[in-house]
């Protein structure tokens, strides 16, 4: 995935009332970050949960792909630019907080069973949170790497492998906090039926394409 962050917010109150919500922020001269690795510093970062994000796809009936999503993601980077193989990540994704363009969709996935003991057909009412531990990184480019590690999600631990991509790095401006920014992005694909989510394959495709937006803040020293 490729992620496209976009806000608009338009207010009309009438054809000669003043816009109610204005921005306040001066202008910059030019964005903080830039896909630059000579930017990136190390040290301990701590993910961004406003601007992680996990999309999730399947195919549905071979009609259609659906797309859903995962925020509020938490967790650590560590991170050296000169010893790139040796970082390590470990991230937490709320996977009660899933969601999606259909509030009925949103609600299957997280309905209990029906009978108390047997088994819901997605997520259940109160899901613990998916968990990505990185076991090791493959540097694959300049700008690229292989990240392996256990992703535990509906009580399973399975190996998985995200292919990375550095997407920027920076320095907020000092009136904006100042603290060290980096992005990735990265994709991977799993199978549902490995972590006990079967239900409605193949009529819902078993694979699931992963795409992320990895944002991190370095910590305060």
């Amino acid at each position: 995935m490729r992620p496209i962050f976009a806000a608009a917010l338009l207010v009309a109150a009438g054809a000669t009332t003043a816009p109610l919500i204005a921005c306040t922020a001066p202008p910059m001269a030019e964005v903080p970050g830039a896909h630059d690795p000579q930017r990136v510093k190390a040290g301990r970062y701590s993910a961004d949960p406003h601007h992680t994000l996990v999309q999730w796809r399947v195919d549905h009936l071979g009609f259609t792909p659906y797309f859903g999503l995962f925020g509020d993601v938490t967790g650590t980077l560590e991170i050296d630019p000169q010893r790139l193989s040796q970082a390590k990540v470990d991230v937490s994704i709320p996977v009660s907080k899933v969601t999606t363009a259909s509030a009925g969709l949103t609600a299957h996935l997280l309905k209990p069973p029906a009978v108390a003991g047997d088994l819901p057909d997605f997520f259940g009412g109160a899901p613990e949170p998916a968990r990505f531990v990185s076991t090791t990184v493959k540097v694959t480019g300049k700008t690229k790497a292989q990240v392996t590690g256990d992703l535990t999600l509906n009580g399973v631990t399975r190996p998985v492998t995200l292919n990375a991509r550095f997407y920027g790095a920076g320095a907020m401006p000092a009136d904006m906090g100042g603290q060290e920014n980096l992005g990735f992005e990265a994709t991977a694909a799993i199978r549902r039926s490995d972590f006990g989510l079967g239900f409605s394959v193949p009529l819902v495709s078993d694979v699931v394409t992963l795409d992320i937006a990895a944002a991190f803040i370095k910590d305060a020293p």
